[in-house]
């Protein structure tokens, strides 16, 4: 079976389909049964590449096209300190540590460093956004306002919450509140 996210099937379909073509006619122009191609179409076998070249040249289809969900990103990205992105924020000290760019299929990931000052805080207790945060306390201690909530945080203390509800990190302490966090989609340093 075809791998889920390749949809080889459903490109073909709707192609044919805008170009008001039958199964019977894609197959007698390729060469290949009616059934075979109502099987690629559903995604129930998996052709072979002289198959899909057949068909793809029938519906004068552009192979990039059909293979571009399983083009692998196979770069390593190394972001040097020095070469860390900075945001000074309302007090807020951010330096990104890397980022995953968006795809059609998964938003982007931003991984960063936030040095919080005493009685200093990072969010919004108005608005949430969309996506998932998940956070690890590496010095200091202070409380996450979570809606109605609050949760108090040390050093070791790792979270995790769904970022549509209005939320803040404060520092409560008498030193800076260190932390890694990391955002999807992307959001302080890559703008969606």
């Amino acid at each position: 079976m075809i791998k889920k996210n390749a949809e080889f099937g459903n490109k073909l379909r709707l192609v044919r389909e805008r170009k008001n073509m039958t199964l019977k006619d894609v197959a007698a122009k390729a060469g290949v049964s009616e059934s075979l191609i109502s099987q690629i179409e559903r995604n129930r076998v998996s052709p072979s590449i002289d198959t899909l070249i057949a068909i793809a040249n029938t519906l004068n289809i552009d192979l990039e096209y059909l293979f571009k969900d399983l083009k692998n990103d196979k770069t390593v990205s190394i972001v040097k300190p020095a070469d860390r992105n900075r945001l000074l924020q309302n007090g807020v000290d951010y330096q990104q540590l890397s980022f995953i760019p968006e795809t059609d299929i998964n938003p982007s990931v931003e991984a960063f460093y936030i040095d919080i000052p005493p009685g200093k805080e990072k969010g919004d207790l108005e608005f949430g956004h969309p996506g998932r945060e998940l956070g690890t306390i590496i010095e200091g201690e202070g409380e996450l306002l979570y809606g109605a909530s609050t949760y108090m945080l040390e050093a070791g203390d790792t979270v995790s919450f769904s970022s549509d509800i209005p939320h803040s990190i404060k520092n409560t302490g008498n030193t800076v509140l260190k932390a890694v966090w990391i955002i999807t989609p992307g959001r302080i340093f890559i703008k969606d």
